[in-house]
């Protein structure tokens, strides 16, 4: 039986050079051409490995994630919510200004303008998104259940604050903010969250 030609570009590093290529000019703003010339390959190689310009950014997506699951256990296994939270934040300000990487979030970057023929886009790089914000959602659960955070905490209000701080740095990142002033955005979100313990309850009263 004949076998088909063996792809002749490594996935994973190519898959790297398409996640830089949406990171810096989002997927409306990626052209084939760009796609191609980084990969490595033409069009029909990279139409016959992922189907679809959208099934490439997903595959980028994906590895993206991939990278980040490492960072986001350690973010987790942090003792307090307030450490979730430093862990968290004071971390994004270093990734998203690392001048190894485009600046900003590929979650944000990815869909900031998406026209109707890739309107599916936006929603999938929210559900990433959510995916986050999920993890810290239980993670303030646990919190909470704990005695970490006060009695009228709300965990899902503080994931969902924690995700848009987020969001806003990657904006401020993707426009030129440096790390100094993402790290004092930081800063008053986490004490925000620290205002939720049950140590600062105490002090309060």
């Amino acid at each position: 039986m004949a076998i088909g030609r063996p792809r002749t570009f490594d996935r994973d590093t190519a898959l790297d050079q398409a996640m830089e290529v949406f990171w810096r000019h989002g997927y409306e703003g990626a052209t084939i051409a760009q796609l191609t010339d980084a990969m490595g390959i033409n069009p029909p190689s990279l139409y016959a490995a992922f189907g679809s310009k959208e099934a490439l950014l997903r595959a980028a997506l994906d590895r993206y994630t991939a990278r980040r699951e490492a960072w986001m256990e350690e973010v987790l296994s942090a003792p307090t919510a307030r450490e979730v939270t430093s862990r968290m934040l004071m971390g994004v300000a270093e990734k998203q200004t690392d001048p190894s990487n485009p600046p900003g979030c590929l979650l944000v970057q990815g869909g900031l303008a998406c026209g109707s023929g890739s309107a599916n886009v936006p929603f999938e790089l929210a559900a990433r998104r959510a995916q986050t914000e999920d993890h810290l959602r239980h993670r303030f659960e646990r919190a909470k259940d704990e005695g970490d955070l006060a009695s009228g905490a709300d965990p899902a209000a503080l994931a969902r604050y924690v995700s848009a701080v987020i969001t806003g740095m990657s904006v401020m990142a993707s426009s030129g903010a440096d790390r100094e002033a993402l790290a004092q955005v930081a800063t008053v979100a986490i004490r925000s969250v620290e205002e939720q313990s049950v140590r600062a309850s105490i002090a309060l009263v």
